[in-house]
């Protein structure tokens, strides 16, 4: 065997720092509660949530696998519920059980890349509704219909519609429970993509007409990653739940088991704590809405739908492309001065757009990191 340097592999420590205060969206609704690090010491070594195997994942009774599923399908209005690796698996799922090949699946133009890569994977098309552009990049949910009517008057088989709702670039909330309401006029199952929403606001799957819901436990639900959610309404329990001809108790799309491990304890674990903050959704709201406000006043511009109704929170940010221009660090500059007052999350390099959410930081940190910015601001335009 040739020569390999183990030394990279020893002490392996992560370089941002666990003080810091973390603006990354994508990361701001995944941090884990004390209990969850409790029980994922517990469990962390391979197979140790199958010491009491029922010979399929959601069957675990010790650790309570099985009870949760019951009860986070209660939680989210829904009927029955499996563990994935994350959202875009469990779209893959649904469109895999429930398209045949060659269907068309109406989605969002503000979807998710994993949204087209898991039509793409299922042989399935796309006809995408789109958004109304710069500034807000809305999508009208009255245009569902327009798209659905076009396909159907040019013969196109429809499988199935899908909606994001809420999308990673801009944070748009969607109007879902109008887009489900087409969907079941139309006849079609309706798959809400929920990968920034469940965990972090609430969800009732039902009120909202979806009959899936794909959902992210690292980006939302305070869970270690890879992990994530498929909650399904009884009337495809059976499409999505076939089991196999040849090994019985095994699920097909869930090849058996899937997220065992941490990841399920984590999810497991953090259970009361999201069903505590999720009651607190307009208090994180006024925060979000509170730093629109502060940093628009020094020249930054909210870009998506106004008022925001969602954490994730995307800025035009002119006054910090302005500095980049002249100071010696670049682009680099913003990056760097947060860093020194131990805030992070933001992209290295860019200034013309940034992208932050303050989602569950305490209002005295919230207030740091708006004068912080200030501070910033104030400090170099000058130089």
């Amino acid at each position: 065997m040739e020569e390999i340097n183990f030394d990279k592999y020893k002490n392996i420590k992560r370089t941002f720092g666990r003080d810091i205060i973390n603006l990354n969206p994508i990361q701001r609704g995944g941090e884990l509660p004390l209990q969850s690090k409790q029980a994922i010491y517990e469990y962390w070594d391979g197979y140790s949530v199958c010491d009491y195997c029922g010979g399929r994942l959601d069957k675990v009774e010790t650790p309570p696998i099985h009870e949760y599923l019951i009860d986070i399908s209660k939680f989210l209005g829904m009927d029955v519920t499996r563990p994935t690796h994350g959202a875009r698996e469990s779209k893959f799922i649904v469109m895999n059980a429930l398209c045949n090949k060659g269907d068309y699946v109406v989605l969002d133009g503000n979807a998710h890349y994993t949204s087209f890569v898991a039509i793409e994977r299922a042989k399935l098309n796309s006809a995408v509704v789109p958004h109304n552009g710069y500034p807000t990049y809305e999508v009208n949910a009255e245009k569902y219909s327009e798209i659905i009517d076009n396909l159907e008057d040019e013969k196109k088989p429809i499988g199935l519609i899908l909606l994001t709702h809420v999308e990673g670039n801009y944070g748009n909330l969607q109007n879902a429970e109008k887009v489900g309401k087409i969907a079941k006029k139309k006849g079609y199952p309706f798959l809400l993509n929920c990968a920034y929403t469940v965990g972090r606001m609430p969800v009732n799957g039902k009120k909202l007409n979806a009959d899936f819901l794909a959902i992210s436990g690292h980006k939302s639900m305070a869970a270690a990653s890879p992990c994530g959610l498929l909650s399904i309404n009884n009337e495809y329990g059976d499409k999505i739940l076939r089991t196999s001809k040849t090994h019985v108790v095994k699920e097909i799309e869930m090849l058996g088991c899937t997220s065992r491990g941490v990841p399920i304890v984590s999810l497991m674990a953090s259970f009361p704590y999201i069903a505590e903050r999720v009651k607190k959704w307009n208090e994180e709201l006024k925060k979000t809405q509170f730093v629109v406000n502060e940093l628009e006043s020094i020249g930054f511009k909210q870009l998506g739908v106004k008022p925001k109704q969602h954490d994730l929170t995307k800025f035009e940010s002119p006054i910090l492309d302005e500095i980049a221009q002249k100071n010696k660090r670049k682009g680099y500059f913003f990056y760097e001065e947060l860093k020194k007052r131990g805030i992070g999350g933001i992209k290295r390099g860019t200034t013309k757009e940034v992208k932050l959410s303050v989602y569950g930081l305490s209002w005295e940190q919230v207030n740091y990191v708006v004068n912080s910015i200030k501070e910033i601001v104030k400090e170099c335009i000058g130089r």
